[in-house]
């Protein structure tokens, strides 16, 4: 079967519905309690490069679950509406279509990084190891 929508025309259309910060912008909002970075990378990307300091883990493939109240897996730091989550992947673009989904749940409190991870580090952005036990 063809393909009739490819990944760029999704992140494209995604990109016109979620809030897009740069890396400066959260960089000077760093201090605000408020702001929790949520990264949605794979595992094995945060084992190789490390995360965004204060950010919490929570795999793309999980998100959803982990955010939904009523579901088995949620995680009570989803919970806090007073909170803006801030998605980032490696380049934007997953974290762009994550943000579009969880608006679609109805959260509203979600916002993405303009080049994710990979535009952070280029930009001078702090970068946080991962512990000894978050290691294979």
């Amino acid at each position: 079967m063809p393909i009739t929508k490819g990944y760029r025309q999704l992140v494209d259309e995604a990109m016109e519905v979620v809030r897009t910060y740069s890396v400066q912008e959260v960089l000077a909002r760093a201090a605000d309690p408020r702001l929790q970075l949520v990264d949605i990378r794979d595992i094995r990307e945060l084992q190789a490069g490390g995360t965004l300091p204060g950010s919490v883990h929570a795999p793309r493939g999980m998100l959803e679950f982990w955010v939904d109240p009523a579901s088995p897996y949620h995680k009570p730091v989803f919970a806090d509406e007073s909170r803006e989550y801030v998605l980032f992947c490696g380049a934007g673009w997953r974290s762009a279509l994550a943000a579009r989904d969880l608006q679609a749940m109805g959260m509203h409190n979600v916002a993405h990084i303009d080049g994710g991870f990979e535009a952070w580090k280029a930009q001078g952005g702090a970068v946080q190891a991962l512990p000894e036990r978050s290691k294979p």
